[in-house]
């Protein structure tokens, strides 16, 4: 690597490290606040689990055309869409702390949406429920192992230090596309039991 391309990693460095940190934490935090508790009269945004999820798909498709043209030869096509997946992963991330700051959390399989998880209610989801906190659990690891991991491609990628981003790439591309995918699937199991 050459002495411009570690320059412009090491001025970016930091940022990653604190994003990489506060990102994950300050999501956390504000998912457990309600600002109905600081007595803020605000309505549950009940329409914003479909489009951040809506968001979730979108930003699949772009990761995978992405690849797509970079692999045909097509860089700044490739760059563009690249911002652009950044650019919806930052808008699900606000909207995704922006609902949980003013509703209730879900329970899968609540049916008659009493917040309890009864006996009844288990039985009839039975092992479905497993399946879904697996696949939710693994979604809300790699979303936080992914932040450095995307982050440190595109910087890889603004100095230029394309051997490096192009081996990154291939650990980060399946990650986030499987964050982008499962964020639909857990969106779809969860649905169902939404008390709008």
């Amino acid at each position: 690597m050459d002495t411009a391309a570690q320059s412009v990693e090491k001025k970016y460095r930091v940022w990653i490290i604190l994003l990489s940190v506060v990102i994950p934490i300050a999501v956390a935090v504000l998912f457990s606040v309600k600002l109905k508790d600081f007595g803020f009269d605000v309505e549950p945004l009940y329409f914003l689990p479909p489009i951040y999820a809506g968001i979730n798909g979108l930003t699949a498709v772009v990761l995978v055309v992405a690849v797509m043209a970079i692999r045909r030869g097509k860089q700044k096509l490739h760059e563009n869409l690249m911002k652009f997946a950044i650019t919806l992963s930052c808008m699900f991330l606000v909207m995704y702390v922006a609902y949980h700051m003013t509703a209730d959390s879900t329970i899968f399989g609540d049916f008659n949406h009493n917040g309890v998880l009864e006996l009844s209610e288990q039985n009839e989801v039975g092992f479905s429920r497993y399946i879904y906190l697996f696949i939710l659990l693994f979604h809300i690891a790699l979303s936080v192992i992914i932040i450095p991991l995307v982050l440190l491609t595109y910087v890889r990628a603004l100095s230029k230090s394309f051997v490096r981003h192009r081996k990154l790439a291939r650990i980060t591309y399946p990650l986030w596309l499987y964050v982008a995918v499962t964020g639909v699937v857990v969106y779809l199991m969860i649905s169902p039991y939404y008390n709008y």
